[in-house]
C-alpha cells in the first residue's frame, strides 16, 4: 500500500482504484477531491468514489478488497436510501475511502463523462463538473450547496447548463429546486 501515516486517504484511494481497475469496475471520484478540482480546495480526511456496480455484488467486492489486504466494512441501505450500499476501505493508519455502490438518480453515462486527472503518478477518473454539481444539488447539505455554487462560478461559460438541469431532474424536485438557487447565485 502507498500509505505510510494518517492523513493519506488520497493515496489509499489510489490503492483502491488499482483493485477496481483490475476487477473491471467503473468508478468516479466524488466528494472533497472532486470539489478541489471544480471549486475550492477544502480539508477532508477521507476520499470518496461512486461505483458502477449493482448492490448485490458489493459483498463479492468486499471479499476482493479483504483478500488484497484492506480493512473493510459494508453498509447496506434500505429501499428509501439513495445509496444502495457503501463499502468503506481503511488501513492501519485510519485512512478511509468510501466507495458508494451506486447512487439513485446517477445515470450510467456519468462514468463515461468522468475525466482523467493525473495524481501522484497515476490517473484517477473524476466525476464531470456537470454531474458533480447535480449530485451536490441532490445531496443538499450546506457544504454540498457551497461546493456546487463554487463549481458553477468557476466553470463559467464552460458549464453545460442544459445538461446539469437534465441531470438534476433525475434526482428529483428538491435537487431541481436547489440547482435553481445555485444557478441564481451565479448570475
Amino acid at each position: 500500500m502507498r500509505t505510510s501515516e494518517p492523513g493519506q486517504s488520497a493515496l489509499l484511494l489510489l490503492d483502491a482504484v488499482d483493485v477496481l481497475v483490475r476487477e473491471g469496475i467503473a468508478y468516479a471520484v466524488i466528494g472533497a477531491m472532486a470539489a478541489s478540482l471544480y471549486g475550492i480546495v477544502r480539508a477532508s480526511f477521507d476520499a470518496d468514489a461512486v461505483l458502477s456496480l449493482v448492490s448485490n455484488r458489493a459483498r463479492e467486492l468486499q471479499r476482493v478488497f479483504q483478500e488484497a489486504g484492506f480493512n473493510t466494512e459494508l453498509q447496506t441501505g434500505d429501499l428509501d436510501d439513495p445509496i444502495p450500499a457503501l463499502l468503506q476501505i481503511t488501513d492501519s493508519f485510519d485512512n478511509k475511502v468510501d466507495l458508494l455502490v451506486g447512487l439513485r438518480g446517477l445515470e450510467a453515462e456519468a462514468f463515461v463523462r468522468a475525466i482523467d486527472v493525473s495524481f501522484e503518478g497515476a490517473v484517477l477518473r473524476v466525476i464531470s463538473q456537470e454531474d458533480f454539481i447535480a449530485m451536490k444539488a441532490f445531496a443538499g447539505g450546506p457544504q454540498d450547496l457551497v461546493d456546487a455554487v463554487n463549481a458553477v462560478g468557476i466553470a463559467g461559460e464552460s458549464l453545460d447548463v442544459d445538461l446539469v438541469k437534465r441531470l438534476a431532474k433525475r434526482y428529483g424536485r428538491e435537487a431541481v429546486s436547489n440547482l435553481e438557487k445555485i444557478l441564481g447565485e451565479n448570475k
